[in-house]
């Protein structure tokens, strides 16, 4: 692990635990150009580690302090997302710029360094997220290449087996709203917060749309609650 460390942090708030994890993409050309910018006092914008395409993982804020990485944001009731979390970056160049599957060397430094830190907080797999499952009407990371499944069979996160479903057991797709709102998400913007479930937990079809698939994913989730 290299020292990098960025001036954009401050002191978590007295009497807050950190119960979070969050995983964001670069979404930008390189590695180099995304440390530059979360350690720039002019951006305003860091996260306590980066993991470039190679593996390598960069520290930018010490884990006791509140990195700026979330921004405005919702989990379970909670606004102040950057008090209470761990943010890691990963070298990506994102939607905007050329997406692309994250490479293997990067996804197993992410796994080693995501368990030190569950284990560290005792962090619960519901609140291991995605920028967009905090802020899904601004942002789309880590995205749908992200390998979701993989990490939670590491012990990282939640993910369903999706044996279970068969369309006579869909129950009242009127449900929906309430219980992606019970697993965490604002759904204040309800096709927003849709899509970014769909960018999680099915990833194959992310239309925004609540079909039976996604009704009963999330069902299942609910149960593992």
């Amino acid at each position: 692990m290299l020292k990098y460390l960025s001036p954009n942090f401050n002191d978590r708030p007295d009497g807050i635990a950190i119960d979070t994890l969050v995983f964001h993409y670069t979404g930008m050309m390189s590695a180099n150009e995304a440390l530059k910018r979360m350690c720039s006092p002019q951006a305003k914008v860091s996260a306590h580690y980066m993991i470039d395409e190679h593996g390598q993982i960069f520290q930018l804020v010490p884990e006791e302090k509140r990195a700026w990485h979330a921004g405005l944001a919702y989990w379970r009731g909670k606004i102040n997302i950057n008090d209470r979390s761990i943010g890691i970056e990963l070298e990506n160049p994102g939607h905007d710029i050329n997406y692309k599957p994250f490479p293997e060397k990067q996804i197993l430094s992410l796994i080693k360094l995501a368990k030190e830190i569950i284990q560290r907080y005792h962090i619960p797999a519901r609140n291991i997220l995605g920028h967009s499952d905090i802020a899904p009407t601004r942002k789309k990371d880590p995205g749908e290449l992200f390998n979701w499944s993989l990490l939670a069979s590491n012990g990282i996160g939640l993910w369903p087996e999706t044996d279970f479903m068969n369309n006579n057991d869909a129950g009242n797709l009127s449900d929906f709203e309430s219980n992606l709102r019970l697993y965490g998400y604002d759904t204040s913007n309800l096709v927003a917060s849709t899509l970014a479930f769909q960018r999680h937990f099915l990833p194959n079809a992310c239309s925004g749309r609540i079909d039976i698939q996604t009704f009963l994913i999330l069902k299942k989730l609910i149960e593992l609650l």
